[in-house]
Parts: structure tokens; C-alpha cells; sequence
């Protein structure tokens, strides 16, 4: 019973915090998503995967307002490190996710970099994505 209470109160003061504004960042931030994408490079490739996304891909995320978190590859003594990229996008949400990458596909832009960066040979093999939600007591929403 007296838990119940204590909830009804929380829920009341972040409901009036809401009203008030003092949580406006922090509404926004809730719908955020992040999403988790890693990408295993074809034999040879991740030199040029990697330059692809510093030199054209990075600046046409930020075309299409998909905002990169940070970029990785696995530490030198894992064996993943020969072709392995990893990397996560936060997006206002899962639908705006899907519409940005329906942009990103189509803009001319990226497909001339795409083009030009393939004419070797695929850069990738496989593509893992993963959504996710910023846990409540996650320093980063």
C-alpha cells in the first residue's frame, strides 16, 4: 500500500516537472534510439570500408540527421580485428530510423560513393543491426 502511494507521488512530481518544463531535455531524450550496427568487411576491404566512412559516409549520415555516436574496430589481438567495423547511430526514434535510411539508400551522393568505393570488389559481407533502448539509469539517453 505505502509503495503504492510513494509511486502515485513520483509519478505526480515528474508529471508537474514535465508541465513545467524542468524535464523538457529529458522528454526529449526518451524517444531516442540507438542502434548498433556491425559490419564484417570482405577479405582485405576494411582499410577501404574504414576511409569510406571517414572520407563520405560520416558527413551524409549527417545529411540525413543520423547522428554517430562513436566508431570501433576490435583491439589488435582479436581476430576480428582483420574485418570487423562497429558502430552506433542514435535517432530521434525507430521511425525516424527507417525514413533516414530510405533517404541515406537513395541519396545520389551515396550512391556514387558506393559506386566508386565497389569497383574493386563488395567492401562488405555482412551487416548486423541492432535497435536499442537507453536503459533508465544509462548515462547516456
Amino acid at each position: 500500500m505505502k509503495l503504492d502511494i510513494l509511486k502515485h507521488m513520483i509519478k505526480r512530481l515528474l508529471l508537474t516537472l514535465l508541465a513545467t518544463g524542468l524535464l523538457s531535455g529529458v522528454a526529449s531524450a526518451a524517444g531516442r534510439v540507438f542502434e548498433l550496427r556491425i559490419y564484417t568487411a570482405n577479405e582485405g576491404k576494411l582499410e577501404a570500408l574504414e576511409a569510406r566512412f571517414r572520407d563520405h559516409t560520416t558527413a551524409i549520415f549527417k545529411k540525413h540527421k543520423m547522428e554517430v555516436i562513436a566508431y570501433w574496430t576490435p583491439q589488435s589481438d582479436d581476430p576480428k580485428s582483420k574485418d570487423t567495423l562497429i558502430y552506433i547511430l542514435a535517432h530521434p526514434s525507430r521511425e525516424a530510423a527507417t525514413q533516414a535510411w530510405k533517404d541515406f539508400n537513395a541519396d545520389p551522393d551515396w550512391v556514387k560513393v558506393r559506386t566508386e568505393s565497389e569497383k574493386n570488389g563488395a567492401l562488405v559481407k555482412k551487416v548486423d543491426s541492432t535497435f536499442m533502448d537507453a536503459l533508465p539509469f544509462s548515462p547516456m539517453k
